[in-house]
């Protein structure tokens, strides 16, 4: 399963199965009485997605084989990505923990089901007012029958309610950081600022590079109202360096939507790649070419993006 055309799915991934990242999250969030029971040397990502297809435009899931107690287990992330949260995120989560359980058990892996730690990431507009234990979400229990009842507890990083100074970890995990809780603000831009200062701190320039061209990708896709000249403005003020960088990145995003709207040109969404096309600042006669459509339908569109 894979949600490749949903840019939040795409920069959670490429960012957190780079092993140094994902091992720097754990230590900087997961809980100390947790950490001194996880052997962080024994890592491995898993590559299986656990997420039903038509639930993947709202959740993104890792996979994390570790070793706890000298013992085979697991850490489950789940990115929740829209901009409001699901009331529901305690029974999804075990739903698809049972996913993992049957994997192992269907593979003949164990005879006793590995310990699953879930956690949940999320950087919607609303604050995350759901339970975190699955046993709230159902009806007042009689103290009796409680030990009959399924419960457990998930991890929440709800990251537009955190502050700058709870951004921890090394330059890479706070970029993604910042981008993520940002991204569906208002003001956005002063925490792709934030993000870019903390992006100099990279000592592997080339690293640094590489990863400024994800974040743009992934702002540029999932950021409707911010165009290429938002981002060469306060990118400038950070460094010229980076900023010619921004605008190889943008003509590469030029190219590479031309011919994905001469491919979409054909088929249905015209409207759609021409208005993805305007954002990234391209003259009415390259959209013409890429999309067929006639110079008064592209302006009529352009009225709606700018608005």
């Amino acid at each position: 399963m894979s949600n490749i055309n949903n840019p939040h799915d795409k920069f959670f991934k490429e960012t957190l199965t780079d092993l140094e990242t994902s091992k720097d999250f754990i230590k900087n969030y997961l809980p100390v009485e947790l950490l001194n029971i996880i052997n962080l040397d024994k890592l491995q990502i898993e590559k299986d997605s656990f997420i039903d297809e038509k639930l993947e435009e709202v959740f993104s899931d890792l996979l994390y084989k570790v070793e706890i107690q000298d013992q085979e287990g697991y850490l489950y992330f789940l990115l929740e990505h829209k901009s409001y949260h699901s009331s529901k995120t305690a029974l999804q989560l075990l739903k698809y923990m049972l996913r993992i359980w049957e994997t192992k058990f269907k593979k003949g892996e164990k005879d006793k089901l590995p310990i699953i730690i879930p956690l949940v990431i999320y950087h919607g507009q609303r604050e995350w007012d759901a339970t975190l234990n699955l046993a709230d979400l159902l009806v007042d229990i009689p103290e009796v029958v409680t030990k009959y009842i399924p419960n457990y507890q998930y991890l929440l990083y709800d990251l537009p309610r955190y502050n700058r100074s709870q951004i921890k970890g090394r330059a890479k995990l706070k970029v993604f950081l910042e981008i993520l809780r940002g991204i569906f603000k208002g003001d956005f831009v002063d925490y792709f600022k934030g993000a870019l200062i903390v992006l100099e701190e990279l000592e592997d320039k080339e690293k640094g590079i590489e990863y400024f061209e994800v974040v743009v990708r992934y702002v540029m896709s999932a950021k409707e109202d911010l165009s290429v000249s938002d981002l060469k403005s306060v990118t400038k003020e950070i460094s010229s360096e980076r900023s010619d960088e921004l605008m190889t990145i943008a003509e590469r995003l030029r190219e590479e939507g031309k011919r994905e709207g001469k491919r979409e040109g054909k088929r249905e969404g015209k409207e759609e790649v021409a208005k993805n096309l305007l954002k990234m600042n391209l003259n009415l006669k390259e959209i013409e070419k890429a999309t067929g459509l006639s110079e008064e339908k592209i302006l009529e569109i352009k009225k709606k993006v700018v608005n």
